[in-house]
């Protein structure tokens, strides 16, 4: 392997609860009651906004119904973050890792299906430019398809000079697992953030769970692994 591409929320950032919480919250004004655990699994995560207000509202909003009721939910989002301060943090490991890598100059970015606002707010708590190219991110600009579309992981890995082939993806949610199977990457971690391990097990293309970024094996980007994966 010769680079990575992380998703972000989930993975560099245990914020699936707050998104959790904040989209229980939203669904609830958007159809009268809240979306069930799997709902949120299928229909939620590594969507874009677009996606999940259509399915939320049964029909397909128009772009300033997107514009405006993403940006509500968003924003509360970033308020949940602000008021959880000890969880303002990168995940378990992350930093040692990420600076494993620069030192390395391995190339790496981040592939994720956030919309501008929150990146750019990632960016400032985070301090990112520390260890990505911020003109390397791919984020959810209206033009890129959601997860498990595989577009964002062919786009991220050519952000790197490299072919999907010859990267690893972290990933926690299911549909980003399909979309980085579907863009021919070669080596899929999923990370257990909110899942237990089992949820993972019966997924041929992943091939380890982890719990931190400790955990991943440093000699990674020095062995070929060969892809087995089923779509899920």
């Amino acid at each position: 392997m010769q680079g990575i591409i992380f998703d972000f929320n989930g993975t560099l950032f245990f914020d699936s609860q707050l998104h959790y919480d904040a989209w229980r919250i939203y669904s609830k004004k958007l159809r009268g009651y809240e979306f069930t655990d799997d709902e949120m699994r299928t229909k939620m995560f590594g969507r874009t906004n677009a996606d999940i207000i259509e399915y939320a509202i049964g029909e397909k909003p128009t772009a300033e119904m997107v514009e405006k009721l993403g940006k509500e939910k968003e924003a509360m989002y970033r308020e949940m973050c602000k008021k959880n301060p000890e969880c303002l943090v990168l995940s378990p490991g992350a930093e040692n890792f990420l600076n494993y890598l620069k030192s390395r100059n391995i190339p790496r970015t981040i592939a994720t299906m956030s919309e501008w606002d929150n990146v750019e707010f990632y960016i400032k708590e985070f301090k990112l430019e520390k260890w990505f190219d911020l003109d390397k991110i791919v984020y959810s600009n209206g033009k890129i398809p959601g997860k498990p579309a595989p577009d964002i992981y062919q786009i991220a890995a050519r952000n790197i000079n490299l072919s999907p082939k010859d990267c690893i993806v972290i990933e926690d949610a299911i549909s980003g697992i399909n979309a980085a199977n579907s863009a021919g990457i070669g080596m899929i971690i999923a990370i257990a953030s909110v899942e237990s391990d089992n949820f993972y097990k019966n997924i041929p293309c992943v091939k380890q769970v982890i719990h931190n970024f400790d955990e991943i094996e440093k000699s990674l980007f020095n062995k070929d692994f060969q892809r087995e994966c089923k779509q899920m």
